[in-house]
């Protein structure tokens, strides 16, 4: 049944939308354009398709969801591929979460998830503090990301006669996004992170996990671009025999599509789940396969298609 689910979900997202598809061609005149439409042509021009996504894999990228849209997003990671076949090399198992970002206005991006791992709800806020313009006046762009999220799963058990409140359910995530488009083949963007957590596994554990990543995307050809992120954790703020995470995929672009699939070493989806907490590691094969995909519902009418008699409105 799970993979019948699976070809369910592929194929309704094969119908006519858009995956925020950043475009490195401007004259496509389809949803991709009306989403991520610049500013009025000046001096200053921002630039557009830094990333194909609003994620790179796992984090966070400095896209953002164009104002008035609705996105709908599915994230999928499987097993361990070191499994085997008596596992199917991880398929038999998986993780999932679902989510709903919401773009307020062209710089600023709401979102809201639930993940089936420690059964985790989330809240964020993504911000854009400056945007790279095409003569240089600018040299990056600068986003900030802050989220909370709480654990619903059952409690663990802290020992005798001690409560388990509610407040060590919950995590806080402050995180800032520098990156620049180099060219149209090439972006580069680091990701200085700080976790907190409430609660930690040991006495010895900080609180407060640090955290610098680093991620890009290369183009191979008009559809299609290679990935990658890591998330080193800074010795002496991290959780005890954790792994720094490491991610590669791709990103295939069909039209007003794209679908990114991918390998980590990494269960979490969530920035407190997949920088502070990977336990899994490349060497030892521990790698899981993902994928994320998504749909759009335009739920503003942009003052430019007032008047549009596309289905879509």
């Amino acid at each position: 049944m799970r993979y019948l689910s699976l070809l369910s979900f592929i194929a309704f997202f094969q119908a006519p939308v858009l995956l925020h598809a950043q475009t490195d061609n401007s004259t496509s005149g389809n949803l991709t354009d009306m989403l991520n439409a610049s500013e009025p042509s000046g001096a200053h021009e921002p630039v557009t398709g830094t990333f194909k996504t609003t994620r790179i894999i796992n984090g966070q990228s400095v896209e953002t969801t164009g104002k008035g849209v609705l996105d709908f997003k599915i994230s999928h990671r499987f097993g361990s591929i070191d499994g085997g076949v008596k596992q199917f090399f991880g398929l038999d198992g998986a993780v999932t979460q679902l989510g709903f970002d919401y773009g307020i206005t062209r710089g600023l991006t709401v979102g809201v998830s639930r993940s089936t791992y420690n059964k985790e709800y989330e809240g964020y806020v993504k911000a854009k503090i400056l945007a790279q313009t095409e003569d240089n006046h600018i040299p990056v762009t600068l986003d900030y990301v802050g989220a909370i999220s709480t654990q619903s799963d059952a409690a663990p058990d802290l020992g005798t006669g001690v409560e388990y409140k509610f407040a060590y359910r919950n995590c806080y995530v402050n995180q800032i996004l520098i990156a620049r488009k180099f060219n149209n083949e090439f972006s580069l963007q680091l990701m200085p992170t700080i976790i907190h957590y409430n609660l930690v596994p040991l006495d010895v554990d900080p609180n407060n996990v640090l955290a610098v990543g680093i991620g890009g995307r290369a183009k191979l050809s008009n559809r299609i671009s290679l990935t990658a992120e890591y998330y080193y954790q800074i010795p002496g703020y991290k959780l005890t025999d954790t792994k720094n995470s490491l991610s590669v995929g791709i990103d295939i672009e069909t039209g007003g599509h794209v679908f990114q699939l991918f390998f980590t070493n990494s269960t979490g989806i969530t920035e407190r789940a997949f920088i502070g907490q990977t336990s899994d590691s490349w060497s030892k094969g521990q790698i899981h396969f993902g994928f994320n995909i998504s749909r759009i519902f335009q739920i503003v009418k942009p003052k430019e298609f007032e008047g549009s008699r596309n289905s879509i409105y």
